[in-house]
């Protein structure tokens, strides 16, 4: 055996870093964190070391979200953040910033989905629809971006919907909206990449939250949801959205950007 073949000594043996799922000491500012998968993702951020931003539709009814966070050890700041009104978007950001001191993940959770026969849509809930989840998704994400541009380093991910990668009768401005934030997703990943910036976006199916209570308490609705989500026939939990977007937002995922995540079930997979 020649000197080639020596094994290397420990200390020159190049060390395994394994990877990081936790967020420890990051900012993080959630929209719509009120309710449903908004206060799954706030308080898995929390859980995960991050401080954590509620952008609330109105800051006064954050239903206990704040102390949960505040006992979970980490630092909490409710926010009054419509995300229709880009003044309250931007004041926001910058309330942030500057309780904080900095801004690491934005997730774009706010969102609204009236079900309407493409038919009978009227321009009022068309706008709505569009205002919120495509406006407030640019703007908050151009507020943020700014910041993290400056700072060189920032995570958001935006909450898309499998129905923007198949169609759901009656939701036809729905379904647009959400395809239109998996293209957004990969625009602002290739145009802010450069400054250390990844853009990413999860897109659930059906989920137990408040928005969908209704329409899953219908025994049909509730039948055909299940048998179409193809692999695992039952409907996800808000954590279970909340762990991707956690993913997404550590270090394990540093590699990953302009992808959008379904979490379905097996829905698309047929």
């Amino acid at each position: 055996m020649d000197g080639s073949d020596a094994p290397l000594p420990r200390s020159a043996v190049p060390s395994f870093e394994a990877p990081r799922f936790d967020v420890p000491g990051q900012v993080a500012l959630v929209t719509g964190a009120a309710r449903g998968l908004g206060r799954a993702i706030a308080l898995t951020l929390a859980h995960a070391g991050a401080d954590v931003a509620l952008g609330l539709r109105d800051a006064g009814a954050d239903a206990g979200l704040a102390a949960e966070v505040a006992a979970l050890g980490r630092r909490v700041l409710p926010l009054q953040m419509d995300v229709t009104d880009v003044g309250q978007v931007r004041a926001a950001v910058d309330a942030t910033v500057a309780h904080f001191g900095r801004l690491d993940i934005l997730v774009n959770n706010a969102g609204i989905a009236p079900e309407n026969l493409a038919e009978d849509v009227v321009e009022d809930d068309f706008d709505r629809t569009l205002a919120v989840n495509l406006k407030g998704t640019f703007f908050a994400s151009q507020a943020a971006g700014r910041v993290m541009i400056g700072q060189g380093y920032g995570r958001i991910v935006n909450i898309g919907s499998q129905a923007g990668a198949v169609a759901l009768p009656g939701e036809a401005v729905y379904c647009m909206t959400k395809a239109a934030i998996a293209h957004l997703t990969r625009c602002l990943a290739v145009e802010w990449g450069g400054h250390g910036i990844t853009v990413n976006a999860v897109a659930p199916t059906f989920i137990h939250t408040p928005g969908t209570e209704e329409y899953l308490a219908d025994p049909a609705h509730r039948r055909d949801v299940v048998e179409r989500i193809a692999a695992l026939h039952r409907i996800g939990e808000p954590v279970e959205v909340a762990g991707a977007v956690l993913f997404l937002v550590s270090p394990a995922a540093s590699l990953i950007t302009g992808e959008t995540l379904l979490i379905d079930g097996g829905w698309t997979a047929r």
